[in-house]
């Protein structure tokens, strides 16, 4: 990197998972309309057609006179020529096909057992970190090796266990994770904040927060807004709207499988008086199955969806086309702000300024106390010149510690699996899984749908996995 007259120049950017038809798309256009940042992106992915489509948009869209930011992209063969002198890594992957996926998340309703999302907790989140656990030790080993003082943002799900692993094989690595749930309440409370109270043109950012929890089950403890306290505007605006939920843009809500009514945000802080901070869909994963996930008429009662993976392979074969029309200049990006803030803190750990935003990082400074040192957590930090400093976030409530720690011990559990290709630990961590747990499985029906699960995805695991336990 070089500094000259306020901009950071020749930055170099690792993106590993770089023929990415969504994620890939949006840091293109944020970085082109960053004018304080520019250098080169090596996009790796191991579909390197996918990746050399990707340089053809990207420079495309840095060629036209409306970019502020000037990057240039190019399409590595490797993760070496990727790595090798990088400022920065993002990785942003999917692990396996939509097929294997259709196994994480539709196999268990055999048992009972539904699932919303199927990418970070329930038995579909851990069967996907199974197959995604040993690609990031990969690419944390070829950090460690080919660019061990890059940062590391990480964007691919399940969020804390990818982080977890990076830190395990290489613990000096400088990783995080950026997940935009948090955002996603501060903008809802921002308009709760302006419906209630009366004001106008607030900026979501004006929402301050105090983050504490995991990924996907995080809670702020506090809330502001200009001087406001927006714990009683929260309650105040629940007791008008609770059965109906969040006014919908679209009331064909049900069509959309990402669109929700944030009852279950609701009730979660009628029941334990802190804001729940993620969507719906992810938050009812965490909670025991009679809750929020008994069957589809409940999860449709709560007014939010189940997002099948048939939806995601129609979405899929739709960004497959944007995909082509992008190549051919049939159709060109728009150059608008995708509302992530991973530039920005680029930004501010190259120099350019010091920010506060939500970031998971393993909780060894005792971000929240009464979590274990070896969790990752999701809380606030600040980023300055090269360099992270997690915001003491204060304990996690009772309550809300009891929800959480099953999901942190199965953390614990999952990663120890995926080292040692051990089944019955697989089965450990479903019977203590809240969706499991509160259908009352017998553990021989548990033992066979783990069996069952791995099987559909024994082609992205490891060889131990056929022929049984190995060492770490």
């Amino acid at each position: 990197m070089r500094y000259e007259n306020g901009k950071m120049k020749e930055v170099q950017i690792a993106y590993i998972g770089g023929g990415s038809r969504g994620w890939a798309w949006g840091l293109m256009t944020d970085l082109a309309m960053e004018e304080r940042l520019s250098g080169t992106v090596r996009l790796y992915d191991i579909d390197s057609r996918a990746a050399r489509n990707n340089e053809k948009i990207g420079n495309e869209l840095g060629e036209r006179p409306e970019a502020k930011g000037k990057w240039r992209y190019v399409t590595c063969p490797s993760l070496e020529v990727a790595l090798t002198g990088a400022d920065f890594v993002v990785i942003s992957i999917l692990p396996g096909t939509f097929d294997e996926m259709a196994s994480d998340v539709h196999l268990p309703e055999r048992l009972g057992i539904w699932q919303s999302v199927g990418d970070t907790a329930g038995p579909g989140g851990m069967i996907r970190a199974l197959r995604t656990l040993p690609m990031f030790a990969e690419f944390a080993r070829a950090i460690r090796d080919w660019a061990p003082d890059a940062w590391v943002i990480n964007y691919t799900n399940p969020m804390s266990l990818c982080v977890k692993m990076l830190y395990y094989i290489f613990p000096q690595i400088k990783a995080f994770g950026c997940c935009h749930e948090v955002f996603g309440t501060q903008k809802l409370l921002r308009d709760i904040c302006e419906e209630e109270c009366g004001l106008s043109g607030v900026d979501w950012h004006e929402v301050d927060v105090n983050v504490v929890g995991i990924n996907h089950f995080t809670w702020f403890t506090e809330a502001s807004c200009r001087g406001i306290d927006l714990f009683p505007v929260y309650r105040r605006y629940i007791e008008k709207h609770f059965e109906r939920g969040y006014r919908l843009e679209n009331e064909n809500w049900m069509n959309s499988s990402f669109a929700c009514a944030h009852r279950v945000k609701m009730d979660l802080f009628l029941k334990y008086g802190c804001i729940a901070a993620a969507g719906d869909r992810h938050l009812a994963e965490f909670m025991p199955s009679d809750t929020y996930l008994k069957d589809p008429e409940t999860v449709k009662a709560w007014r939010f969806g189940l997002t099948s993976v048939d939806w995601r392979k129609e979405d899929l074969r739709k960004r497959l086309e944007r995909s082509a029309r992008l190549v051919s200049g049939e159709e060109k990006i728009e150059l608008k702000s995708t509302g992530e803030e991973g530039v920005m803190l680029m930004k501010a750990l190259c120099g350019l300024g010091r920010v506060i935003s939500n970031v998971n990082l393993p909780n060894t400074a005792g971000q929240i106390p009464n979590l274990p040192r070896t969790a990752v957590v999701e809380t606030n930090a600040l980023f300055g010149q090269n360099s992270i400093h997690p915001v003491s976030a204060g304990e996690m409530p009772e309550e809300i510690y009891r929800l959480t720690l099953p999901h942190i011990q199965n953390h614990e559990t999952i990663l120890k699996a995926s080292l040692t290709c051990d089944r019955e630990m697989v089965t450990e961590a479903f019977l203590n899984d809240p969706l499991v747990k509160g259908k009352h499985c017998s553990r021989a029906d548990v033992e066979a749908l783990v069996r069952d699960m791995i099987e559909n995805t024994q082609a992205y695991l490891p060889e131990g996995w056929r022929t049984g336990r190995q060492e770490p």
